[in-house]
């Protein structure tokens, strides 16, 4: 298909000047763009395809960039960036030094709030139309597209409860799909299908908080929209649009299969078919591991219970949800509310494990120092996506969790080298042993270990190990990084020279093989894949300077700043944590 009208577009001026019986060819052209761009470089595809008439309306009918438009997470923004200057660089998306995934405030005037995780969106849109309201700008309009899984999230709520007694001009769009990455979940879900269906019986809970309700209308309906779009900008005080959409719209296997085409990586551009991949036997994925484990485990101990805000497929709690189904449980967006829901349970005895990627326990953190930690309840967090995790790129590596964690007393912190020790972790963690919370932190990704189905081994807490004997240099790695230093050790002509340790725990220290290795080696590395400050490497020194030691020390990390996209492996070679780094660094020191 030749593209025609959207070539015309360089920003939503161009926009503006197609008559509205235009718009549907460029909707198809758009559709067909993203299609083709993420078939072969991978990125997040359903959310945007099925959001392409809703933007082409929202620029078509409002004054952006002037009017301030917000998306929430931004899987939804691909088309917004297309049609706002950004369809000559679309194809580096989410690549190293191309441009980002989400909507960023330095990338574009029309990035208007940077996002990634959700439900920030009608806080950051109330703030800017009360900034608005306060330098006597009553023209501005200030729109909020969230999803109905977003929605759902307790700092919406919380949005949605401020702007509904102000007389700020926000316009609400909740953008109904009826799933993000998973199938959305709760009563809101619930009220939301009766809405649609017609059969809901009890008041509009969003004129009940005060806003102007319309809907549900069609999302797909250029016409409708764009006529009900322009009725609201003359409408004063929060409105509130309630928009169906269908996610994948316009490749039928993303229609068909949303959670698989949320972030399908490559497939076919012209059949949708996703890529096959050479069958070659593989390690399975870490979460996999998880997951696995998590019902094996749960089989034969009955206080086990599995939790995740929202990430059932990702985490791969999806397996002891279909199996366990009464012991499983997926929140939705509430983080906050799964930690919390953990700690009550733990008080009764049970045995919760709460699965949160590292970078959305962050929005919980409250919750792990008081309702966890300070009352000494034994919850288990699996923190899924630690370290650097590729092209999500700052907001979703899990860069801070090693830190953040670290200064919270009462709390164990323990990194897998590899799957087998994360099954033991796991096994040794409900065995009902422990008096206080426990952080297990492990990567995205695969694993190294093809026989990791091996028979459960208690781990001792707090015990480190030696993973290789040598003369002169010590190596401490923390977690799966410990695979580049073995690696990297093995590249020396005299590796005999240089021994590498497994500290396991980074809370509590193994205090004992500590002091043998201060005694041992006058040099010591330190590697992780988490920030340098305040991490793993700033234990260790601090651990010296408590005992006195004047050894010579080298810290490995990530640095403090924000890392941007790219592969995983071009980011760690970007922080000197790939094998070849760590091979140069622990040669400057022989």
């Amino acid at each position: 298909m030749s593209i025609d009208v959207l070539t015309t577009i360089h920003s939503p001026n161009e926009l503006r000047e197609l008559n509205t019986n235009q718009l549907p060819q460029l909707a198809k052209e758009l559709r067909r763009f993203i299609i083709k761009i993420v078939a072969t470089k991978e990125g997040h595809l359903g959310a945007s395809l099925g959001a392409i008439e809703l933007t082409i309306a929202l620029h078509y009918v409002f004054n952006t960039p002037n009017d301030l438009l917000i998306w929430d997470v931004g899987h939804q923004a691909y088309g917004h960036k297309i049609l706002t200057g950004r369809r000559n660089i679309f194809e580096t998306n989410r690549q190293l030094n191309g441009i980002s995934g989400f909507p960023k405030r330095d990338e574009s005037e029309f990035d208007t709030f940077g996002v990634g995780h959700s439900s920030t969106s009608i806080s950051a849109a109330l703030g800017m139309a009360i900034a608005s309201q306060l330098k006597g700008d009553t023209d501005k309009q200030h729109i909020a597209v969230i999803g109905d899984a977003s929605i759902a999230s307790g700092m919406a709520f919380e949005g949605l409860n401020h702007a509904g007694v102000t007389n700020a001009n926000l316009l609400v769009i909740l953008n109904d799909n009826a799933i993000g990455i998973d199938p959305s979940v709760g009563a809101l879900k619930q009220y939301l299908t009766n809405v649609k269906k017609g059969t809901q019986k009890q008041d509009n809970i969003f004129e009940a908080l005060n806003f102007d309700y319309t809907g549900p209308v069609d999302g797909h309906n250029l016409t409708e929209l764009i006529l009900e779009l322009e009725r609201l900008k003359t409408v004063k005080g929060p409105k509130f649009l309630h928009v169906i959409t269908k996610k994948g719209k316009g490749l039928k296997q993303a229609e068909d299969n949303q959670v698989t085409y949320h972030a399908p990586g490559k497939f076919d551009a012209n059949t949708g078919e996703l890529e096959t991949k050479a069958n070659i036997e593989q390690p399975p994925k870490y979460q996999d591991v998880f997951g696995f484990t998590i019902v094996e485990l749960a089989r034969k101990n009955k206080n086990i219970i599995g939790i995740t805000p929202a990430m059932p497929t990702g985490s791969s709690l999806k397996y002891m949800m279909a199996e366990i189904p009464n012991r499983a449980f997926d929140v939705g967006i509430a983080e906050q509310h799964a930690v919390t829901l953990a700690a009550g349970m733990a008080t009764q005895g049970l045995i919760p494990f709460c699965n949160i990627y590292s970078t959305f326990l962050q929005r919980a953190y409250d919750q792990v120092i008081h309702d966890v930690a300070l009352q000494s309840l034994p919850v288990i967090f699996c923190l899924d996506r630690a370290g650097l995790v590729g092209q999500d790129g700052a907001t979703h590596h899990g860069a801070f969790d090693l830190a953040y964690l670290r200064c919270v007393p009462n709390i164990l912190i323990f990194a897998p080298r590899n799957e087998i020790e994360l099954r033991n972790i796991m096994y040794t963690s409900q065995l009902g042993k422990l008096k206080q919370p426990i952080a297990i932190r492990y990567p995205r990704g695969r694993g190294v270990i093809l026989d990791w189905k091996q028979p459960f081994k208690e781990i001792v807490i707090g015990t480190g190990i030696q993973l290789k004997k040598g003369s002169k240099i010590a190596v401490l790695s923390l977690g799966t990084i410990s695979k580049n230093c073995t690696e990297a050790i093995d590249l020396l002509d005299e590796s005999q020279t240089v021994s590498h340790y497994d500290m396991r725990f980074l809370k509590p220290l193994d205090k004992k093989l500590l002091h043998t290795i201060y005694s041992t080696y006058q040099t010591i590395i330190t590697v992780e894949n988490g920030t340098i400050k305040g991490g793993f490497g700033s234990a260790i020194l601090e651990f010296a300077s408590q005992n006195n030691y004047k050894n010579t020390f080298k810290l490995l990390g990530v640095p403090d700043e924000f890392i941007e996209h790219g592969t995983t492996e071009e980011l760690l070679q970007q922080c000197q944590l790939d094998q070849k780094s760590i091979y140069q660094t622990i040669l400057k020191f022989l």
